[in-house]
C-alpha cells in the first residue's frame, strides 16, 4: 500500500463566474458587477444554437454559454421583437454566465434581458475556437483532483524531481544544493498537485510559503533573492519520485535498474527511485544522473536494458562454444600514450 493512497484529495464543485475574468482569455463584464457571483459547476462548455432557434430539450443551461459569430449573426438576424423573445427564452433557465467571442456585442435591449435576470455577460476578443480551448483548459484546471504532499519539488535539466522522506533526512538540503547547482526549485515542504485531464500530475507551491526553504540550524531562506529569478519555476510536471531513506544493510537495492516500481498517485504511475542514503554519499550527482538517465530513456535508450543485451550475447555465445572465452578488452592495444 502506498502512502499516497490515502491523499486528502480536494474537489472544486463550484467556482464564481468572476474567476473567469482570471482567465488567459481576458474577458470583461459587460454589464457590471451583475451576476459575477454566480456560481460556475461543470466544466464543460456550451454553444445554444438550438436553444436560440426555440428548442431547449437537451439545453445544458447549467454551462457556461458561448455566444461566437454563429449564434450572434443568428440573433441579428431576426427582428428586434425576435430577438428579445429568443433571449427571454433561455433566461428563464439558470444559465451562470454569457460569454461573448470576437468581440461581438449584443443590442441594448438584449443585455437589459440577461441584466433582469442576473446574468452575467463576458466579452473577448479571442476567437471562438481560440477562447473555447483557454476556457475548456482553465476550467479543467479548476475542477481538476488536487492534493497536497510533503517532500522538496525541484526541476533537475527539466525534470521534475520530488524528494521525500522522513523529516530531518535531508530533503531540502539535496534541494539546495541542486539550486546553488544551477536547477529550479518549484516547492519546499508543501507541494500543491493536481491532476490534468491528459493523465498528468503537475505540482506548485503555496502562496504562504512560496520559494521559502527552512534549513535546519540555519532557518528561512528566500530562494529567489538569494539565487535569482532563474533558480525558481511556479509550476512543473512531476516525473520522478526520489525516496530517501536511511541506509539498511538488511535491506537489498535495486543494482541493475531493470525493476521499476511506479507509484500511484491520484491513479496515474510516477517513476519512483528508492535512494538509501549515508554519510559520504553524494545524492546531488546522483539526482543529477537520474534526471539525465530518465531524460535518456525518454529519448529511447535504456541502459540496463542495453547491458542486459550485451550479457545475454555473451551468455549464448560462451554456451555455442565450449572453449574458454576470456572478456575483451574495449581497446585492442594500448598507443603510445602511457597516462
Amino acid at each position: 500500500m502506498s502512502k499516497y493512497d490515502n491523499l486528502n484529495v480536494i474537489v472544486k464543485d463550484k467556482i464564481p463566474v468572476s474567476h473567469l475574468m482570471q482567465s488567459s482569455i481576458e474577458a470583461k463584464s459587460v454589464i457590471g458587477e451583475v451576476g459575477l457571483g454566480n456560481f460556475i459547476t461543470e466544466k464543460n462548455l456550451h454553444r445554444p444554437q438550438l436553444a436560440l432557434a426555440g428548442y431547449v430539450g437537451l439545453f445544458t443551461f447549467h454551462r457556461v454559454q458561448i455566444f461566437g459569430n454563429t449564434e450572434v449573426n443568428y440573433l441579428n438576424s431576426l427582428t428586434i421583437k425576435e430577438k428579445e423573445n429568443s433571449i427571454r427564452r433561455i433566461t428563464t433557465f439558470p444559465i451562470p454566465c454569457i460569454i461573448l467571442t470576437d468581440g461581438n456585442e449584443l443590442d441594448e435591449s438584449v443585455l437589459k434581458i440577461f441584466e433582469s435576470a442576473k446574468i452575467s455577460v463576458l466579452s473577448t476578443k479571442l476567437a471562438t475556437t481560440k477562447a473555447f480551448t483557454l476556457l475548456s483548459e482553465f476550467l479543467d484546471d479548476q475542477f481538476s483532483l488536487q492534493a497536497t504532499v510533503h517532500g522538496s519539488f525541484v526541476d533537475v535539466y527539466g525534470v521534475g524531481i520530488l524528494f521525500t522522506g522522513r523529516s530531518g533526512i535531508g530533503k531540502s538540503e539535496v534541494a539546495l544544493d541542486l539550486i546553488e547547482r544551477g536547477h529550479r526549485l518549484v516547492a519546499d515542504d508543501i507541494i500543491m498537485i493536481t491532476k490534468t485531464r491528459e493523465a498528468l500530475i503537475m505540482g506548485t507551491g503555496t502562496n504562504l510559503v512560496q520559494h521559502f526553504m527552512e534549513i535546519r540550524g540555519l532557518g528561512l531562506i528566500d530562494i529567489r533573492q538569494m539565487f535569482g529569478v532563474r533558480s525558481i519555476r511556479f509550476q512543473k510536471r512531476l516525473e520522478i519520485i526520489v525516496e530517501l531513506e536511511d541506509w539498511n544493510e538488511n535491506e537489498e537495492y535495486t543494482r541493475t535498474g531493470l525493476d521499476e516500481i511506479p507509484t500511484g498517485i491520484m491513479g496515474v504511475d510516477i517513476m519512483t527511485i528508492k535512494l538509501p542514503i549515508f554519510p559520504g554519499k553524494n545524492i546531488t550527482v546522483i539526482a543529477e544522473v537520474i534526471a539525465l538517465d530518465y531524460l535518456l530513456k525518454t529519448y529511447g535508450y535504456n541502459a540496463s536494458d542495453v547491458f542486459a543485451n550485451k550479457l545475454r550475447e555473451a551468455i549464448d555465445l560462451k554456451t555455442k562454444n565450449s572453449s574458454n572465452i576470456v572478456e575483451n578488452r574495449i581497446i585492442s592495444s594500448f598507443q603510445g600514450d602511457r597516462e
